[in-house]
């Protein structure tokens, strides 16, 4: 998967957290529920302040340096 860096952030990932581009273009983090346990609902928590402006046509993620980082979606299929 070919990809491309879009923003420097430096993110350390802890365990046990859902790393994420938010709507704001910010890296933001959930914590991850496991089972179907009834307990209280996390809030996200912004990590980095990116400001990224989000493309149509991309998926964008954190990579494993922990920056932001994009690739071309693959759109249509196999034709049936």
């Amino acid at each position: 998967m070919a990809q491309e860096k879009v923003a420097k952030a430096g993110v350390k990932r802890e365990s046990g957290y859902l790393y994420f581009l938010d709507g704001d273009g910010d890296v933001s983090r959930a914590a991850m529920v496991r089972g179907h346990s009834k307990g209280p609902k996390g809030k996200n928590e912004k990590v980095a302040k990116t400001g990224v402006k989000k493309e149509g046509g991309y998926m964008y993620f954190i990579d494993k340096d922990g920056d932001v980082a994009r690739t071309k979606m693959a759109r249509g299929g196999k034709k049936k």
